[in-house]
Order: structure tokens, then sequence, then C-alpha cells
């Protein structure tokens, strides 16, 4: 028994740690640019394809592919940011809302019709070797994605509080108007941070391409679950969004250990549930803002 518990705990690390990297954007976004992107899932869904195209015309490891699709997204945040997002900010948050509602479909049809529904999947080298530790089961993909989007992570915290522009992107997200009458470019600070939250969406996306299949829907199911980390680590907060990804892809792993293979995320919805009723604020809700 201890050791299937312990074998879900690591299921669950794994997978969180790719939840963690569309979280931690999402948060960005809306702690710094104060809006809810609804779209984040379908840039990571760019990411696979963008993956999986390398790795099929070129043979570029999807791993080493982060190196063309991190840029690529967050040219491409900075773009959409400079060109959508900055006409819809102000006071009234429904045409934000509409925006990225919209460009989520506008990305998923245009998949649909550039890519079909097919499945796509790349198979490396490590794509099905594992580790084995006694009676425990360690997969090289999942383990590689993890420990990469860990780093990616704490690379992001470095910047955010080592670096002028990270310190200028926590002050806007702390009060906007002190921080343009200090000096600080909002625009600057916006397109970065939405170029920022894009780039871990397609790392994302590298990230799973050698254990996960692509095709246009399959960031619904990523942005659902970062949505839930955002709420329960609060919104705004980077390292709340992190834990919460790690707790929600345990207790996923735990609930399709225990209880069925579908109940993952009934056991995520009912920490959610729970902890809005006894914590609405979020489980971060007494941290400072990272």
């Amino acid at each position: 028994m201890l050791e299937t518990i312990v074998q879900a705990v690591i299921n669950g690390l794994l997978i969180g740690g790719i939840y963690a990297l569309v979280s931690i954007g999402v948060t960005l976004i809306f702690g710094v640019v104060k809006i809810v992107n609804f779209a984040q899932g379908e840039f990571v869904m760019l990411g696979m394809y963008l993956s999986y195209y390398l790795a099929t015309t070129i043979g570029l490891d999807p791993i080493l592919s982060l190196v063309v699709t991190m840029p690529a997204l967050f040219v491409i945040g900075v773009l959409i940011q400079h060109v959508l997002i900055r006409r819809v900010l102000g006071p009234n948050d429904m045409p934000q809302i509409f925006l990225t509602f919209a460009l989520s479909l506008l990305l998923l049809n245009l998949a649909l019709m550039l890519f079909t529904a097919n499945y796509r999947t790349v198979h490396t080298s490590y794509s099905d070797t594992a580790f084995h530790l006694g009676g425990l089961y360690i997969p090289v993909a999942k383990l590689i994605a993890f420990v990469v989007a860990m780093g990616l992570s704490f690379a992001l915290w470095l910047f955010l509080h080592t670096t002028d522009l990270g310190r200028a992107m926590r002050a806007a997200s702390q009060n906007r108007d002190v921080a343009t009458l200090m000096g600080i470019n909002p625009n600057r600070v916006f397109a970065v941070a939405f170029g920022a939250a894009l780039a871990l969406a397609g790392a994302a996306g590298s990230l799973l391409m050698p254990f996960y299949s692509a095709y246009p829907f399959v960031g619904q199911t990523f942005v659902l679950m970062a949505f839930v980390a955002v709420v329960l680590g609060t919104l705004g907060n980077v390292i709340g969004a992190l834990i919460a990804s790690l707790m929600m892809g345990v207790a996923e792993s735990l609930g399709i250990q225990f209880v069925g293979a579908d109940s993952g995320l009934i056991v995520v919805f009912a920490m959610l549930l729970l902890t809005l009723a006894f914590r609405p604020n979020g489980l971060g809700a007494r941290r400072l803002r990272s």
C-alpha cells in the first residue's frame, strides 16, 4: 500500500510540473496585466504542434525545441499584447474576457482546419524508458519535463526578484498608477509579462510531446487545471500557483489510483470547492504576491 501511494505521489508531482508552467503563465498575466487569458491552453497546443513539426521535419528533439518554441511564443505574446490586449485594458473587464475567449476559439478552429483532429505523437529514445527504484517506476520523459519545468519556474522567480524589469513588473502588479509615476513604462511591462507567460505555455507544449499527443483540443485540459491552480494558489501569486499545481497533480494521481480512472478531475474540483468554501481568497492569501 505504501509503495502504491508513493508511486501515485511521484506520478502526480511529475505531471504537476507541467500544470505549474501553464498556471504560472495565467497568474503572471493576471497579476501584471489584470486580465484572465482564456487562450493560454491554446498556446500550449501551439507549442506542441511546433515541437511536433520540428521533430518530424528536421529531427529536433522536443526538449531541444524549447530554444525555438519559447522565443517564438514570446514574440507572439508581445505582438498580441501590442495589437490586441492593450486596446481593451480599462476598468471594464468584459471586453478583455470576450477578447481572450474569442482568441481561444480562433486558435482552436484554426488548428482544426490546418491540422485536423488527428492525434500526433513524437517518439523519442527516452519516451518508453524509466528508472526503477525498488518497486517504483519513474518515466524518464516525465522526469525530464518536471526538472525543466521547475528550472524554468525558478528562473522566472529569479527574474522577478533580481532584475530591474522583474521588479518593475512586480511594482506594476501591485499599483499600476504609482509604478507609472516612478517612471515605469506599463506598455513595456505588460508586453514582457504576456510574452513570458506565452513562452512558458510554449515550453509546456514542448515538454509534453515525448509522452503526450498533440491535437486541437489538448490545451483545454491544461488550461482548466491552470485556472483551478490559480484560484487555489491565490490570484496573482506565482509561488502559490506553483505549489497548488503540484498539489493538484498529486490529488489527481491519488484519485485515479484509489477511486477510479476517471475520478482524477473529480478530486481536483472537490479541492477547489473546499478551498472556495473555507479559504475563498486562496491557500496563499496570507503570502505577499510574488
